[in-house]
């Protein structure tokens, strides 16, 4: 069971498995873009996270890449999420107040926004200050706005020649590795579960063999793209969560031969490191789903090096020179 608005009141019933203990993602509902009634103004937007969530840590990459740091500002959620939602908690280390609206928990945001909202409270969320209303707040859509809608000091995450391919390869890892951890953590049943770890981790040794010939997941391998940020948001949480705590263990990223260095190169991106909060991302984890780790022990381990060499620069490509800036 997880939390929930049905007509702008507060549940804590929503069931999240279907009837063959599938995970159930609820779909989200703000589904506006940039453009004609959103223009792409710097200053007017604002940004809600989590540092814990991997959907908001793909965001926030984009915005950090991009250097949007000064067009659209951003604030940070607390990663325990209690019963009430997303708090914000800026007495907590890499957490910030509501520098917008003031809120002390992010679902005042959703009924700002609309009164009867039903729905769950999720991040990112894209804020329009000029509307006092939120624009989007499905992730994949975010990311793309920013990186087509601004302009990025030259960093191109979503080249208009291989979006197609960008496009194909994002659908492509959703439900399998995405989506693939959750339907495996939160399944209702022992098959459900099976098929969810089987699929992700078929997905994860066809990508390890894509990523030993190439730097990157799509086009020449040559570019950094959406792509890559939408696989890493995974990946840099799996060893650390989703091996223990959604019992996808069948392996590790690390034991990879191509992914794991694949993970380091893109943590050493300029404008990528400051966005992972592993602290914030296990506090969240372990201690939010007291369903599946009822005792909220935060795993220790593993110790993982990130900063290590990757030896993926003899690949073709290079990362985008960014600015590096506070996020």
């Amino acid at each position: 069971m997880v939390n929930t608005f049905v007509d702008g009141e507060w549940r804590t019933d929503y069931d999240m498995q279907d009837d063959d203990g599938e995970f159930d993602r609820q779909p989200t509902t703000f589904r506006d873009r940039l453009g004609e009634d959103y223009p792409a103004e710097a200053g007017r937007y604002h940004l809600y996270i989590s540092r814990a969530c991997p959907w908001a840590h793909g965001a926030s990459m984009v915005r950090s890449l991009m250097g949007l740091e000064d067009t659209v500002s951003m604030d940070i959620v607390d990663p325990y999420r209690d019963d009430k939602g997303w708090q914000f908690t800026p007495e907590k280390d890499d957490c910030t107040p509501d520098t917008v609206n003031g809120f002390d928990y992010l679902g005042e945001t959703y009924l700002e926004a609309d009164p009867n909202y039903t729905g769950r409270v999720t991040v990112p969320v894209l804020w329009d200050r000029e509307e006092g209303t939120i624009v989007n707040n499905e992730s994949i859509e975010v990311m793309r706005m920013f990186a087509d809608a601004f302009e990025g000091n030259g960093v191109d995450l979503y080249p208009e020649d291989i979006r197609d391919e960008i496009d194909e390869a994002v659908d492509a890892i959703y439900d399998p590795v995405n989506n693939g951890v959750y339907r495996a953590g939160f399944a209702g049943t022992q098959a459900a579960y099976e098929r969810a770890v089987g699929e992700l981790f078929t997905a994860l040794d066809q990508w390890d063999a894509v990523l030993a010939d190439q730097r990157y997941m799509v086009g020449d391998g040559e570019r950094l793209t959406l792509a890559d940020l939408r696989m890493f948001a995974t990946l840099v949480r799996f060893d650390q969560v989703y091996h223990t705590h959604f019992k996808c263990n069948k392996r590790l990223v690390q034991q990879y031969e191509n992914l794991w260095p694949y993970v380091r190169d893109i943590y050493q991106t300029p404008g990528v490191a400051k966005t992972v909060n592993m602290a914030h991302i296990k506090e969240h984890y372990y201690t939010t789903h007291t369903d599946i780790n009822p005792t909220a022990f935060v795993a220790v381990g593993p110790d993982l090096d990130f900063e290590a060499d990757h030896d993926r620069d003899d690949l073709p490509g290079e990362p985008p020179a960014t600015p590096v800036a506070d996020v």
